[in-house]
């Protein structure tokens, strides 16, 4: 049975190129969650795009591992971090750019963050598991903010290029 995950993104060209790549890219030993088939919800942290009193963490896309997770041939770097294992991603649905669902909002009532006061601290990791109930929240609150792909990914496109 496929599993749901929230994916953590910390920064704004990671999550460029995890967008418009349609690839994740993991650091060695932190994909071990993530097999075929499974859905990720792709969330940006307030400090993202580098301006966290201003920002807020958002769920912006829906996607599913789209083939097995492997040690990628050259690792993906993002400043100083190498990333050497990866997998593809078949990208269901995106929210424009910096917009998406405001996670918390919805802590109360989900079941992964037990202590409301201290959420945020389960995010400080690259793969959050989501209970299905959770998922099914997550993703009934989500879709109002998706796009298509197509009509969303542009403005990740021009990230990309420091536009």
């Amino acid at each position: 049975m496929a599993a749901t995950h929230l994916v953590i993104i910390g920064d704004r060209d990671a999550l460029s190129w995890v967008v418009t790549a349609r690839r994740m890219a993991f650091p060695a030993g932190r994909s071990a969650t993530l097999a075929e088939g499974d859905e990720v919800l792709l969330y940006t942290t307030r400090g993202c795009f580098r301006n966290p009193t201003r920002d807020l963490g958002r769920v912006m896309a829906r996607a599913r591992v789209a083939g097995p997770v492997r040690s990628l041939d050259e690792p993906v770097r993002f400043g100083e971090r190498a990333f050497t294992e990866g997998c593809d991603l078949r990208i269901d649905g995106l929210a424009p750019y910096r917009e998406g669902l405001v996670l918390r909002d919805l802590v109360p009532r989900l079941a992964v963050f037990p202590d409301p006061a201290s959420w945020s601290v389960r995010l400080r990791r690259t793969i959050l598991t989501l209970p299905a109930p959770d998922a099914e929240l997550i993703g009934r609150e989500l879709a109002a903010h998706l796009r298509p792909y197509v009509n969303a990914v542009d403005g990740y496109r021009a990230a990309r290029r420091g536009a």
